[in-house]
């Protein structure tokens, strides 16, 4: 897996970084052009691929392949270059057809959305597109039929995507339909202040894998989670157990698909949804958690984590750790009783993987330097909605739409007339 490890990310890169998991979710791979080495002139702009009366060009793959090689995407860059420029055709030819446009302060937006992403001005990101031989038309084409295939999809099935009150009882596990529950694999990848831009840069190749296997290697080379030894594969969860802000994420997520990172204290945590199922029974909900963590100095160095195995191997519940805290500091042990929604996120995931009393030597403090025990004592049983129902609605409806997008992206190359030149 040391395939991972590549150079810190320049701030073009990590702008265009930020958009590519939209793209894929609502695009497939649409990307813009980067210029390439000069080619013949009689041959750059020579038809490649027609594809009902319009033609992509030889430059055009040109570019696209250079784009995708300079980002290292996964894939064969002349395949997937082929690919994305097809399906962008014909993105644009269905909007065509629908008379449907971008306004131009709609693309001006999407260029300052874009240049946001890396801290840049929109001036600043046009010149350093402009300097890797990208043109400023190039940028807004790219942008235009980006945010128009996703409002042109919103506005044709929108009405169709939303959720109605009972699904989103049932996402939420209220009701008697039932509830959710997930089967993820997961990465929680340690950040300390002088590997925060390797971790950043290993963590956006993650959530560029295809395959379970290729994730499940990852977990074992990098994931600080006890899941590590069984390929970071998590067993069946209630969505509601997860902490709140990541059940909408979890739940826009297809079989296969994997979360950008999500930023923790001290980590970086990366799932992926290997399953999703309705369940006829409701799901348990619970109105507190009480829980204990208990800290050592050392961070995740062996000594540390040989102690804390003592420690864990030592007691049955969270009183016990009165016991192995005695006579030391008050601060090094902190028992806490708190709703899931006010319980930190990583604290919280870990927590969904627990019984009361089993522990977790998943998550550090102190940039690192101190490892974490921690213990779930019990959670009390309640029926108060943790997350919002606009979040709930929010991810079901963008899941359908994802998915009107993808088939009738489908449709229109499966009705298209695609020749090579």
């Amino acid at each position: 897996m040391q395939k991972f490890l590549t150079p810190r990310m320049n701030p073009l890169r990590r702008v265009l970084r930020h958009w590519s998991k939209p793209i894929c979710l609502m695009a497939t791979v649409g990307l813009l052009g980067l210029a390439s080495e000069p080619a013949s002139s009689q041959n750059l702009f020579a038809p490649a691929i027609q594809i009902n009366q319009e033609v992509i060009t030889r430059f055009e793959l040109q570019q696209r392949e250079l784009f995708l090689e300079v980002l290292r995407f996964p894939g064969n860059p002349t395949e997937v270059a082929r690919k994305g420029l097809i399906e962008d055709r014909l993105r644009q030819q269905a909007m065509k057809e629908a008379g449907f446009e971008v306004p131009p302060e709609g693309i001006q937006q999407g260029i300052d959305q874009f240049a946001s992403q890396g801290n840049m001005s929109p001036e600043e990101f046009i010149q350093a597109l402009g300097q890797a031989g990208i043109s400023e038309e190039t940028v807004r084409d790219f942008i235009e039929v980006q945010l128009g295939w996703r409002d042109y999809i919103s506005a044709r099935f929108l009405s169709r995507a939303r959720p109605t009150d009972a699904e989103i009882d049932r996402a939420l596990g209220r009701g008697s339909g039932g509830g959710i529950r997930v089967l993820l694999s997961e990465v929680i990848i340690p950040v300390t202040p002088q590997t925060v831009d390797q971790v950043d840069e290993v963590a956006q190749q993650i959530a560029s894998l295809k395959t379970y296997d290729d994730f499940s290697q990852a977990a074992a080379q990098f994931s600080a989670s006890d899941t590590r030894n069984n390929g970071g594969r998590m067993n069946w969860l209630a969505i509601s157990s997860l902490p709140p802000a990541l059940q909408p994420l979890i739940l826009a997520l297809n079989p296969g698909e994997i979360t950008d990172p999500i930023a923790l204290p001290n980590a970086v945590a990366l799932f992926q949804m290997r399953g999703i199922q309705e369940i006829a029974t409701g799901t348990p909900r619970y109105s507190s958690i009480e829980y204990a963590t208990y800290f050592l100095a050392g961070g995740r160095s062996a000594e540390a984590l040989s102690a804390a195995g003592q420690i864990a191997r030592s007691i049955d519940t969270c009183d016990d750790l009165y016991g192995v805290a005695k006579g030391q500091p008050e601060t090094v042990l902190d028992r806490v009783t708190a709703k899931p929604s006010e319980i930190p996120q990583d604290i919280a995931l870990e927590l969904a993987k627990l019984d009361p009393g089993e522990t977790s030597t998943a998550l550090t403090r102190n940039n690192g330097q101190t490892l974490v025990l921690l213990m779930l004592c019990n959670r009390t049983a309640d029926l108060a909605q943790d997350a919002s129902r606009e979040e709930i609605a929010n991810a079901l409806t963008q899941q359908r739409l994802q998915s009107f997008a993808e088939s009738l992206l489908a449709q229109l190359k499966a009705d298209a007339q695609i020749t090579e030149k």
